[in-house]
Formats: C-alpha cells, sequence, structure tokens
C-alpha cells in the first residue's frame, strides 16, 4: 500500500503481547515492573498552534463534521456536533466555534517528545475480473464459511474490541490457516473478484480496501470485511531480514521492482506475513472508502489513528511535511484505524484514490507533531499504561 507497508486499514487482528521482565530480588521480594503511560497530553494554547490556510481549515473541519452523524449519541463529541451543525463553512466562523468549545492538547510522547511518525495510505486501483481468466486468477475471497470469531468481551470486559478467530476441529477452536497456507491450498469462501498480479492482492489486504478495474470499465469497490486472525508482518521487513533491500529503502515501487525480478520467490514473499484479509463488495460510488468510523474517508483530511491515542472522532491539528519537504499543516479528523498504526504521537493520513495518491501516500514516512482539539469539560482519554524498556544489566 505505501512506502512503509502499514497493515491493513480497519482496525483488525489483535494481538497479545508478552513482555518478559527480568526482576532483581530485595528483602527476597521481586521488584515490580514500572510503567509509563504510552502518551501524555500537554495542556497548550490556541495560539501556540501553527498556522493554517483558510482553504486548509474549512476542509479539514469538514471532514470532522461529516463523521457527526456516527457522533450523535457519543458522550465527548455528541455536544459538540451538535452545535456544529449549523456553523458556517467559514474560516472566521470556524475559528470562533473551535475557539469557543474545544480546549488544545498536545501529544507527547513518554519521553515528553512531541515529535512522532507521520504516515500515508490510499485506495488503490487494480485491473481484475468478476470470474476467472487465464490472465485474472488470483482469488479476492470473502469470509471463509467456516471461520469461528470470538468476541472475549463477552467474558473479559476489560478486553473490549478484541477477539479471536479460528476453526472448530472436533470441539477444539484451532487458529484459522495462515496466508502462506491459505494461498497454497485456498480456502473454503465465496470469491469476491480476481486480481491479475498476487502483490496486487497483497497490497490491497494492507490498505483494507480498494478499487477493481473491469474490462467493462466498471470499477468494482471492496472493502475489508474480517482478517484471519494472525499478526500482520510488513514484507518490506522480511526483504530487509533477506538482505535484499536497505531499510531506508523500502517503498512500494521498490518492493514492486523486487517482486518483478523474483517471481519465483513471491510465495516466500508473501508468506512471510500471516496476516490474510478477506473483503466485501460495496456498492459502486464515487465517494472516499469507509474508515473504522464507517463514514466515507475525505482525501488529505482523514487520517487513521491509534485509538488507545486518539479517540475516534476526534479533530486534530498536523504539522509535518510532504515527502518533498513542503509544509503540510493542517486540521484533519481522527476516522480509522490500523494494525501498525500504532504508538504515542503516530497518524496515517488518506491521500485517495489512484496512482497519484498511491505515489505520495507509499513516500510519506515523515517526521511531525499533533495537537488534540478536545471539548471544553470532558475528561481527557485514558491512556493505557506500558512497561518499561528493561535495561540489562553490565
Amino acid at each position: 500500500m505505501n512506502s512503509r507497508f502499514k497493515a491493513w486499514r480497519p482496525s483488525l487482528a489483535w494481538t497479545f503481547p508478552m513482555v518478559a521482565v527480568l526482576a532483581g530480588c530485595t528483602g527476597g521480594d521481586p521488584e515490580k515492573p514500572k510503567t509509563h503511560a504510552l502518551a501524555t497530553y500537554a495542556s497548550a494554547t490556541w495560539e501556540a498552534l501553527p498556522a493554517v490556510t483558510d482553504a486548509d481549515l474549512v476542509a479539514g473541519f469538514g471532514s470532522w463534521r461529516s463523521a457527526c452523524t456516527r457522533l450523535k449519541a457519543d458522550p465527548v463529541w455528541g455536544a459538540t456536533c451538535a452545535a456544529a451543525a449549523n456553523v458556517p463553512q467559514t474560516a472566521n466562523d470556524i475559528r470562533g466555534f473551535l475557539k469557543q468549545n474545544l480546549d488544545v492538547y498536545g501529544l507527547r510522547a513518554a519521553n515528553d517528545n512531541p515529535n512522532g511518525l507521520i504516515t500515508g495510505y490510499y485506495e488503490p486501483v487494480y485491473p481484475g475480473s468478476l470470474t476467472q481468466t487465464s490472465v485474472a486468477n488470483v482469488p479476492v475471497y470473502g469470509v471463509p464459511e467456516d471461520m469461528i470469531i470470538v468476541s472475549l468481551d463477552s467474558l473479559y470486559p476489560e478486553l473490549k474490541g478484541k477477539r479471536l478467530r479460528g476453526r472448530l476441529e472436533g470441539r477444539v477452536l484451532k487458529p484459522y490457516d495462515d496466508a502462506a497456507t491459505i494461498g497454497t491450498k485456498g480456502v473454503k469462501a465465496p470469491v469476491v473478484a480476481w486480481l491479475t498480479d498476487p502483490m496486487n492482492l497483497q497490497f490491497l489486504q494492507i490498505q483494507g480496501s480498494g478499487r477493481i478495474q473491469l474490462d467493462s470499465g466498471r470499477q468494482l469497490r471492496i472493502a475489508y470485511a474480517d482478517q484471519n486472525g494472525h499478526p500482520y508482518r510488513p514484507i518490506g521487513r522480511w526483504l530487509i531480514e533477506q538482505g535484499e533491500l536497505k531499510k531506508e529503502d523500502v517503498t512500494m515501487g521498490a518492493i514492486s521492482d523486487w517482486a518483478k525480478a523474483n517471481p519465483s520467490r513471491i510465495p516466500e514473499l508473501l508468506g512471510s506475513n500471516p496476516s490474510y484479509v478477506f473483503f466485501t463488495q460495496n456498492p459502486d460510488s464515487n465517494e472516499g472508502p469507509r474508515g473504522s468510523l464507517n463514514v466515507p474517508l475525505t482525501a488529505g483530511y482523514s487520517a487513521a489513528v491509534d485509538r488507545k491515542v486518539i479517540p475516534l472522532g476526534s479533530l486534530l491539528w498536523l504539522s509535518t511535511t510532504k515527502p518533498d519537504g513542503t509544509a503540510l499543516v493542517r486540521p484533519v479528523a481522527a476516522q480509522d484505524t490500523g494494525g501498525a498504526i500504532a504508538g504515542e504521537v503516530r497518524a496515517d493520513l488518506f491521500w485517495g484514490t489512484g496512482e497519484a495518491a498511491g505515489q505520495l501516500a507509499g513516500d510519506m514516512k515523515q517526521q511531525g507533531q499533533i495537537w488534540m482539539l478536545w471539548p471544553k469539560g470532558a475528561a481527557l482519554p485514558q491512556v493505557p499504561q506500558v512497561a518499561d524498556a528493561v535495561k540489562a544489566k553490565p
């Protein structure tokens, strides 16, 4: 999907990392591991925000307000959305509304560093067919008939949103097939469409949505439906580990070029990422793909975030650069999530549909800062604690 290969678009598989902590002994009791907040929010003034153009302000506000239909009953954003409904789409009116209703908080990493990683994603368009042909013979699978999904929060409320996916073998739930197995043996699932290139399927799975260009001229829209439960592992990382590419050279173009030069190793490359995404067909439309908030994304003004740090529906103030180094400062709406969009100061900007958007998304791996605009009087999000890194003893 892009240069640094972030994971699928919606928040898909949930993994449960285990942190091994080596503790010394004091008086016979093990030392408790220290923790810190995943991120912190630093109160700031409106004057501290970098300036934006009127056009960017209007576009960013419009993108955020487009999701208010989904936030009517939200305890944090409901009242603000209701008040925003009648704000004229002029820069002066929007500035007045924001200052009257929202406070500013800068995102900070654990070491109080305001800088983070800003990447990009897009909606790809690939050639394909509704039926299998000699050219279009790579299946795009729907959700498998035999995949079982278990919502863990039914028993453990603290695991809200986390799911297990597997297959029943007798009375035992086994992990579902990984990508390498599915690629070799197939899967018991409907085929939504057929692509001409296995690499296009991988890029489509990383993006989580896209369009398939049919010979008739129609563009079939497909979107993430589910995932096999295995963790996402960037294929670019495998190429680095194999000594095929340097870390700084990993782009979608470089990976595509490697695949063209090494067609016999494509199954090995794709098998290095055990995650596999299943798709569903969406109605034909010219609107942007729908993110995790189930509203159409706005090119250049919608972003995927880590919802542990930034709640979906939030309005952000982003300051970064484009791949060519020019400044990019604008309000953006947190309307999507992604498996690799995790951490403290982190966002993935949606660039739109097609080749030009893909070039921007593929090259974007920038440093940047994020401010969160938060309703006045509302409690700030409760950010989870994470374990401090353990330093090896000399």
